[in-house]
């Protein structure tokens, strides 16, 4: 399951002002920054969410579930590196 939830390339990302930059592979840990660390209930984050559940169901495939968490991390100001 996991070579089938990676992305291609890794998003990295920066969720406090303090706190170090995290380099995230997978769709496992993209969901889970979405849902600890991403508080505001925008659509862009709605989006990446069911993007992210549905890989991690085997419904979808990476690639389109990168491409919303970059756009939700970069709404949330925490994009470093795309």
């Amino acid at each position: 399951m996991t070579g089938l939830s990676r992305f291609e390339r890794p998003v990295v990302v920066q969720v406090g002002r303090h706190s170090s930059e995290r380099i995230v592979f997978e769709v496992n840990d993209a969901a889970t920054i979405l849902l600890r660390d991403l508080h505001r209930q925008t659509e862009k984050r709605k989006v990446a969410m069911d993007a992210c559940l549905r890989v991690l169901r085997g419904e979808a495939h990476p690639p389109a579930t990168r491409r919303a968490f970059v756009a939700a991390a970069l709404e949330a100001k925490i994009l470093r590196s795309d």
